[in-house]
């Protein structure tokens, strides 16, 4: 649960920093090509994610949903040449994403693996 939080938390603040417009995010999006308007629906769009991910009978497809937005947010830093650390950042936030989940909903594991 505590991997969750953490998650939940560094997603929620991101997400929060685009829709108020705080200053150094909206710069950042602006080197990245990203609209001021734009950035508040993607971070609008981050927090719907976010509360489906933190909903219990919701998590499965919150996670879902967060691999897409990250990939996406991955498939950017590439585009924009942003370096190894953000696209790298990108996808073990998705790694996080779903081991939360995983410690959270222990059968998710169970069902995955053994499935045939």
């Amino acid at each position: 649960m505590g991997l969750t939080r953490l998650v939940v938390l560094f997603l929620a603040f991101d997400g929060i920093a685009k829709v108020i417009r705080v200053a150094p995010v909206m710069e950042a999006c602006r080197k990245m090509g990203i609209v001021p308007d734009l950035a508040v629906g993607i971070g609008a769009l981050l927090l719907a994610c976010t509360a489906v991910y933190v909903t219990p009978r919701t998590a499965i497809l919150g996670a879902i949903l967060l691999t897409g937005y990250l990939g996406g947010a991955a498939a950017t830093h590439v585009i924009a040449r942003s370096g190894v650390f953000p696209t790298a950042f990108s996808i073990g936030f998705r790694v996080l994403v779903w081991a939360g989940l995983a410690l959270r909903e222990p059968r998710l594991v169970r069902w995955i693996l053994l499935r045939q």
